[in-house]
């Protein structure tokens, strides 16, 4: 299972529709928050998708619309008994961010918080994937993930194997592990009835940035690419200045990139009651797009 809840999806300024940033990945019954602006933990609540199975916060940067929410939601897990340390992630000072959270003096909290600061470049290993760390392009030190899966076995070809003479039993597994066996004397290699490896699936999270090199490269044939869509494309000035992304933009850079779809995220209160200028401008560039929503949820299947 890969799910994809957008818990917040507004720009700066909440609206009663739209909470400040927050996207929570479920990958196999391990949740990963990336960005918690205030009211995330309620957002968490709402969507079902669970509090004590998180392993790690990613915050994209300081900007108070993406990371207000981590006091509280660090507070609520204490006092619902977690004891497995929380790792949080970020740019420059996250450290120091974290120290003065702690310092404020009301949190008593019965697990570790682990700080780790992150440049452009750094890769951050998993048990089966790995997060990318990626250069962006925002008014403040920021920064974007990409979770990469690892590469799959390739598809066993049972049939080719009896015909082999494999017998049914351990000897698949080797030969599905890429182990070599012996029958009657004869040496039957994994490639004899193992497809080549196949593609893991990759998800991309800009954060608030201007469209940048090093997204656009992280995202060639991702399956998932959420992007910072701040405004509509005749706000263009207005989105250069504040260092935010057209949809045009994104959807240009999903067509670039040849991503499988595309979410735009990161809403400006201006488009509260019609986000149509949004999607009508990515849709005429790029097909298969969505503007996110608070609380809407995404598979991401295996493409084999």
């Amino acid at each position: 299972m890969l799910r994809v809840t957008f818990l917040g999806t507004g720009g700066s300024l909440p609206t009663p529709n739209r909470n400040p940033s927050g996207i929570m990945v479920n990958r196999e019954g391990e949740l990963m928050l990336f960005d918690c602006g205030e009211g995330t933990q309620q957002q968490m609540m709402k969507a079902k998708t669970g509090m004590m199975a998180l392993s790690s916060i990613f915050i994209t940067h300081f900007h108070a619309d993406h990371v207000l929410g981590i006091p509280g939601l660090v507070q609520t897990l204490s006092f619902h008994g977690r004891t497995e340390p929380l790792t949080i992630y970020g740019p420059h000072w996250v450290a120091e961010f974290m120290k003065i959270l702690v310092a404020l003096g009301y949190y008593k909290l019965k697990y570790e918080i682990k700080a780790v600061q992150l440049e452009p470049g750094d890769i951050i290993k998993r048990n089966g994937y790995s997060i990318q760390v990626l250069k962006t392009e925002h008014n403040v030190p920021s920064i974007g993930y990409a979770l990469i899966e690892n590469k799959r076995m390739g598809k066993f070809n049972r049939k080719k194997a009896v015909e082999l003479g494999v017998p049914t039993g351990p000897l698949f597994s080797k030969l599905h592990r890429g182990e070599s066996i012996e029958i009657d004397g004869r040496i039957i290699h994994s490639e004899d009835v193992v497809a080549a490896s196949r593609k893991g699936r990759t998800i991309v999270y800009s954060g608030d940035t201007r469209p940048c090199e090093s997204v656009l490269n992280a995202s060639v044939d991702a399956d998932l690419l959420i992007h910072d869509s701040t405004l509509s494309n005749e706000k263009y000035d207005r989105a250069v200045e504040s260092m935010h992304s057209t949809a045009g933009e994104a959807a240009t850079l999903a067509k670039k990139a040849g991503v499988h779809n595309l979410v735009l995220t990161h809403i400006s209160s201006r488009y509260t009651d019609d986000t149509s200028p949004i999607f009508e401008d990515a849709k005429n560039i790029f097909e298969n797009v969505t503007v996110a929503y608070d609380l809407m949820e995404i598979e991401v299947p295996y493409r084999d």
